[in-house]
């Protein structure tokens, strides 16, 4: 099998952004990122979900409960295939463009 030379997004979903204590505090930081998965999924109903090699996740100042793979438990909140890994990627500011070199 050839390994591509290059890297593509072809769609794209974010999370909402909030301010520090504002009303999305409570929200767990995996389940915000599973409703980008489920609507990614909803965009796209003809791709086959269980052939993604991985779920790349640019997350900033994990602490607490917040402190895991949350790429990992999005895509399984988010209805993926066990199959389906995850890695999360902490650059602070720069963890989503870090996430999309990774995956790239």
């Amino acid at each position: 099998m050839s390994v591509p030379s290059e890297a593509w997004i072809v769609a794209a979903v974010r999370t909402p952004i909030g301010r520090y204590g504002g009303a999305l505090a409570g929200v767990r930081p995996d389940d915000l990122a599973a409703h980008v998965i489920r609507e990614l999924a909803a965009r796209h109903p003809a791709v086959d979900w269980g052939t993604l090699d991985d779920v790349v996740l640019g997350c900033a100042n994990q602490a607490g409960e917040d402190n895991r793979n949350i790429a990992r438990m999005a895509a399984l909140l988010g209805g993926l295939p066990e199959g389906v890994s995850g890695v999360t990627v902490n650059r602070l500011c720069g963890s989503g463009l870090e996430a999309v070199a990774v995956a790239a």
